[in-house]
């Protein structure tokens, strides 16, 4: 290991990443030392990051010159004097979501709700984050990171790092899937089945023994490339194609649907959230993953007097996170459908500059520094 590293630093948003050579770190007592093999990124990370306090203006970046890089997958190069569950040489996904481990939510065990929950190498939920970006300054856009010992996953043999590196998307449709209790007597809709998150929904669900799983999106080839994942099991419609309502009632011989999954980003229109909500069971459960933004007009009336759910989910867990690398080894999910887009690091800027996604959530960006 050298004295100094690559690391892909942004001094200012908008503006590309620069390669530099900075000191690799080195690991506190209950932190490792990890040689990134790959890092998950969003191709249009430089366009989300100039319009962020547009989208996003309650969530804090990190203070600048910083290192980005949210899904990053490596072997582990040093270990502290405190960690004792992984040696030099183990295979793991950093998960990014760190928590400070002494507030009474992360004593509880319900770290999502830490007051300084944050996402490593990405952005805050809090002005209180900043502490942990100091804490963990590393990202996964460089060659080596340091990472505290509960964000770790181990990865089994039949997973290669550049799957690994999209666990953030895979991790956050799973987490949804938990929340809703989706099991062997579910039926399930995801809006924007065909996304890099709606896809991880279809996947997991599959493999958590949904017995139906009805998706929408807006292009009919790919959704008909998600169909043919599961031909018996999963239903697909186009959006705008007929009312969404009418078609999961025919589909479940109007029983209804058990939980939805959300999937469209931010510059989806609300109307199909708030339909997806008309066809909910008595009792169903929509779960918002994919943050429509904006101020959504939700008849409470209605849910409150047929018992039903409306919630958000942000991200997973590392125990989660072990539960999926688990369903890997074990061969109960397949993600082998994933086409993986690898650039060097010095091709940072060319990824993050907003490369055409031919094949939506099929496809799956990584640097491998």
């Amino acid at each position: 290991m050298t004295k100094t590293m690559r690391a892909a630093r942004m001094h200012d948003v908008g503006q590309p990443m620069v390669i530099e050579q900075i000191p690799t770190p080195s690991p506190r007592p209950t932190d490792v030392l990890v040689k990134v093999k790959a890092c998950g990124i969003v191709p249009n990370l430089g366009n989300v990051l100039s319009n962020w306090q547009k989208w996003f203006p309650h969530l804090p970046l990190p203070k600048l010159p910083a290192i980005f890089g949210l899904d990053a997958t490596g072997v582990i190069e040093e270990v502290g004097s405190q960690v004792h569950a992984f040696k030099a040489g183990d295979r793991v996904y950093v998960n990014p979501a760190r928590h400070c481990g002494g507030c009474r939510a992360c004593r509880s065990g319900d770290t999502t709700a830490c007051p300084y929950y944050t996402f490593n190498g990405y952005f805050g939920f809090s002005e209180r984050s900043q502490a942990i970006f100091d804490d963990y300054p590393y990202g996964g856009l460089c060659e080596y990171m340091t990472a505290p010992q509960y964000s770790l996953v181990k990865l089994p043999d039949n997973l290669s790092h550049e799957t690994a590196a999209r666990f953030g998307y895979l991790g956050t449709a799973y987490r949804a899937l938990v929340k809703a209790n989706v099991g062997p007597s579910s039926t399930i809709l995801v809006n924007g089945i065909s996304g890099t998150l709606g896809i991880g929904a279809a996947l997991f669900g599959l493999a958590m023994g949904a017995k139906k799983i009805l998706g929408t999106a807006r292009n009919k080839e790919l959704l008909q490339r998600v169909k043919a994942i599961a031909p018996d099991r999963i239903e697909v419609i186009a959006l705008g194609e007929r009312s969404v309502v009418e078609w999961t009632a025919e589909v479940t011989g109007g029983e209804g649907i058990d939980a939805v999954i959300d999937a469209l980003g931010p510059g989806a229109p609300h109307e199909t959230l708030r339909d997806s909500l008309k066809t909910l069971r008595r009792g169903g459960h929509l779960i918002n993953i994919g943050a429509v933004a904006g101020e959504v007009p939700i008849n409470l009336h209605y849910m409150m007097d047929n018992d039903q759910r409306l919630s958000g989910s942000a991200w997973f867990t590392a125990g989660q996170g072990q539960e999926m690398a688990d369903m890997v080894e074990s061969g109960v999910v397949d993600l082998s459908v994933f086409e993986h887009c690898a650039f060097k690091l010095d091709d940072v800027n060319v990824a993050l500059g907003g490369i055409e996604n031919r094949n939506g959530g099929f496809s799956n960006y990584v640097i491998c520094p």
